[in-house]
């Protein structure tokens, strides 16, 4: 594997000329294969929600070892904690907590109490925007398991890109994967699961904000419900 220069216009360019010659439908396997071409396992990271194992379990057969950075808010269902914990007991990876520099008792005595009700955004900001921020400072690429099918806002997901608020390359290698496929990939390989998924539950986040989903409806649906907020900071 050989490392990219390590200049800002030096990824960017990377990321340009990945998106050209992997276009919009690559498969997960070819996107992979781009990655260990020029980054090693060292230089990138997966971000994972915990709803499933399918994104950790995809790259780190062809980067074993890599590290998987999981946003511990304080507010995550005991599910999620569940899965992150067989994760990394069942993986070939690093699961690696990030958290907020604050408790949810200290923010609560700073912003006031349930934050995440009364300035939802600020609260995203403060536990998982910011953490991740500071994480992903020591990397030069990051995986993420945004799905075109997830929401609206997703529909044009690319699957290399260059990240201009992080300043390093980002791949979305199951970016054009169906739930169908996902859950296939799931069961095939018996990997944890969330088992909120079967229960309503098919966008997980924290849990104040995330509600059950009704047959038929938007995937993220459940998340902040009866707000107009639909993503958290991260991938907008």
């Amino acid at each position: 594997m050989s490392g990219p220069s390590t200049g800002t216009a030096a990824l960017r360019e990377l990321a340009s000329s990945g998106a050209a010659e992997l276009g919009f439908d690559a498969a997960s396997e070819d996107v992979l294969a781009w990655v260990a071409r020029h980054f090693s396992t060292a230089e990138a990271a997966v971000a994972c929600s915990m709803a499933d194992a399918v994104l950790p379990h995809l790259v780190s057969g062809t980067l074993p070892g890599i590290d998987v950075l999981f946003l511990d808010t304080g507010y995550h269902f005991a599910q999620t904690l569940d899965t992150r914990d067989e994760v990394a007991r069942s993986l070939e990876v690093n699961v690696v907590d990030v958290r907020p520099e604050q408790g949810v008792a200290d923010q609560d005595a700073t912003e006031g109490r349930d934050l995440f009700a009364t300035d939802p955004g600020r609260c995203c900001a403060l536990r998982k925007v910011d953490p991740l921020n500071r994480a992903l400072a020591g990397y030069r690429l990051w995986f993420t398991g945004v799905r075109r099918d997830e929401a609206p806002t997703r529909t044009n997901t690319p699957l290399v890109d260059f990240d201009e608020a992080h300043s390093l390359v980002k791949v979305n290698p199951l970016a054009g994967w169906s739930a169908k496929e996902l859950n296939d990939y799931s069961t095939r390989n018996r990997l944890p699961r969330n088992v909120l998924l079967d229960q309503g539950y098919p966008s997980i986040g924290c849990r104040p904000c995330t509600g059950k989903v009704a047959p038929g409806e938007d995937p993220r649906a459940g998340r902040w419900s009866g707000q107009t907020k639909t993503e958290c900071g991260i991938h907008v």
